[in-house]
């Protein structure tokens, strides 16, 4: 590899305390926890820290209270080897929690509280351009400047990466228009579409509504993208694991997804680099924690994509 990507990633910012349980409460009552975690995260966060460990340089323009909560998120990020010097510190606001459970087969439950002062949106970039970056990252929890960074991004003919995750539908149609790559969850996709659908139909519809390019993931079963030069929606599917905890799975995705693009790998390249490095995250639990190294997620492609190109 030659001189490190550089990525701009914009959204969450939370202090998520992680708990591991063997099933997922249905009823009301206390439950004894078997393992547990406190960490700063949220899906740009994850994102953003996903992407440093697969080797590129990374910043995270985020929004925090000016309380000891936002003092640890951004000690911890910084610890990771992230710049924090675009994050919003706000004055009198509270910074951002999330409450989630694990149980044995991976799965989760997720509350997150997000203070409204924190998340207004802010009135301009935190830089004049964004030239300076070869991708941005976008998620849907921060709109208003998620809506200026894509935008920016694509006025200085950068990647322009919106994850499209579940959001009211007002937010979804605010910054689909300004991206130049959808890569939507099948929730998100279904939002949007206003029907159910199968996510290879959700992507055709989801691709017929948009000039950008367009991929809708589905966990287990893989991604499916759609190919403009071919006219149709390919699908790739994902490595076979026994997940531990999903819990961020489709952060590290996108942020591989992210690295990918700016690395000038072709589409599905790029998709298999990420859906290798979030297979490899749902085998570890901790959220975040999990995501891998560049090597193990080589490797894993490798395994699983024997004629992949080297990444």
């Amino acid at each position: 590899m030659g001189e490190p990507v550089r990525l701009l990633s914009v959204g969450a910012f939370t202090l998520d305390t992680i708990l591991r349980v063997e099933t997922l409460p249905a009823h009301q009552g206390k439950f004894i926890a078997s393992d547990g975690v406190q960490i700063a995260s949220g899906m740009a966060t994850s994102a953003a820290c996903a992407a440093h460990r697969l080797g590129a340089q990374v910043s995270l323009w985020a929004s925090a209270g000016d309380d000891q909560v936002g003092d640890q998120l951004v000690a911890e990020i910084q610890a990771e080897g992230i710049d924090c010097s675009l994050i919003r510190r706000v004055a009198g606001a509270r910074s951002a929690l999330a409450a989630i459970l694990v149980d044995q087969h991976g799965e989760r439950i997720i509350v997150p509280f997000y203070d409204r002062k924190a998340q207004a949106d802010p009135e301009e970039l935190p830089l004049a351009n964004l030239s300076a970056f070869d991708a941005v990252l976008v998620d849907v929890r921060w709109p208003g400047a998620a809506a200026l960074a894509l935008s920016a991004a694509r006025d200085v003919g950068r990647h322009a990466i919106l994850d499209a995750d579940t959001a009211p539908i007002e937010v979804l149609e605010r910054l689909l228009p300004l991206a130049s790559h959808i890569v939507a969850s099948e929730p998100a996709a279904r939002i949007v579409c206003g029907h159910a659908l199968d996510p290879e139909s959700a992507c055709a519809d989801l691709a017929s509504r948009t000039d950008a390019f367009v991929a809708v993931t589905g966990g287990a079963a893989g991604t499916w993208w759609h190919d403009k030069a071919a006219g149709r929606v390919r699908h790739v599917g994902a490595p076979k694991i026994k997940a531990v905890d999903t819990l961020a799975a489709g952060d590290v995705f996108h942020g591989a997804f992210a690295v990918g693009l700016a690395e000038a790998m072709p589409p599905e390249q790029a998709i298999r680099f990420a859906s290798a490095a979030a297979a490899l995250k749902c085998l570890r639990f901790g959220g975040r924690l999990g995501a891998p190294d560049r090597a193990e997620t080589l490797a894993m492609m490798a395994a699983h994509w024997p004629s992949s190109q080297e990444a």
